[in-house]
């Protein structure tokens, strides 16, 4: 199993100007790691959103790189996007989706993610037509892996297996001393939009 954290520092590594979209139980340990311009927090709204918001930003800026550090819970939620996204006429090349699957919804205390023994994200990524999939348990194979995939075309699919935790609900209103989560999530789309528009 790889831990979360270190999954964050190595993908971090990998960061120049990329836009990042974070939701739920990576909101918090990204801020610790990032303060960059293009960091967005897709908490403080409805879960599960994080993946389709993002399409949306990747189709209205092909120019630039968008990643989304999802969860397992979060994208259950909303697995109709991953088919919207590979059934688009162009889908989008700049799209890297990370999918970081601990069997739990982490911040609501832990509770277990439904699904049999032999759920997989890997053939439900497959199923729905992505033809970059990956799938990550191990620190090392991360590492030497991420290079190629991170300048790979996309759409692209990456399961992170990782170790289960007990990250605090994310909010907005003062819990957490982070940029980006120190204002409303219709202030923080504005600030986004706006260094979009200056690049």
């Amino acid at each position: 199993m790889l831990n979360k954290e270190e999954c964050l520092q190595i993908i971090a590594s990998q960061r120049t100007d990329e836009i990042v979209i974070t939701t739920m139980g990576m909101a918090v340990p990204w801020a610790r790691i990032s303060t960059h311009p293009l960091d967005y927090a897709s908490v403080g709204s409805a879960m599960g959103h994080a993946a389709d918001l993002a399409l949306g930003i990747a189709l209205a800026r092909p120019d630039k790189k968008v990643v989304i550090l999802n969860g397992d819970g979060s994208m259950l939620m909303c697995l109709g996007t991953l088919a919207t996204i590979t059934g688009l006429d162009k889908p989008p090349n700049n799209y890297l989706l990370f999918v970081c699957d601990n069997g739990t919804y982490e911040v609501t205390g832990n509770q277990p993610v439904p699904r049999n023994p032999n759920f997989s994200w890997k053939m439900i990524a497959e199923g729905t037509g992505f033809q970059n999939v990956y799938e990550y348990d191990n620190t090392e194979t991360l590492k030497a892996g991420l290079p190629k995939i991170w300048d790979q075309e996309g759409p692209s699919f990456v399961n992170l297996k990782i170790a289960q935790a007990h990250e605090p609900p994310p909010d907005r209103w003062g819990s957490f001393q982070y940029p980006y989560l120190q204002e409303s999530i219709a202030t923080s789309t504005h600030k986004l939009r706006k260094t979009l528009s200056e690049l």
